[in-house]
């Protein structure tokens, strides 16, 4: 973890810019002592939300799936994307 006075980030921009970069973890600012900001370089940024949403989007699926819902076999899921990849190449028999 790397934690940093708030002021740093003022003197020090692009030392804390490409620690971010290069560790791809977050820098944890602080103020008085205490914790203020976090600061993360944008490419870690999306991966982390990217990260969460599948994660949000997977424990709803779990959920559906505890409360009785159905689910589909690999070979229904695997004859929907055929379906699909033969509709999206004009080869279907969707409209």
């Amino acid at each position: 973890m790397n934690i940093r006075p708030s002021a740093a980030i003022r003197q020090n921009y692009n030392e804390i810019a490409d620690m971010c970069r290069k560790t791809a973890e977050p820098i944890f600012l602080t103020k008085n002592g205490e914790g203020d900001l976090v600061v993360m370089d944008i490419e870690t940024y999306n991966r982390r939300e990217k990260m969460l949403k599948l994660r949000e989007e997977l424990i709803a699926v779990e959920e559906d799936r505890m409360r009785g819902s159905k689910g589909y076999s690999v070979d229904e899921v695997a004859a929907m994307m055929r379906s699909a990849i033969r509709e999206a190449s004009g080869h279907g028999t969707a409209e």
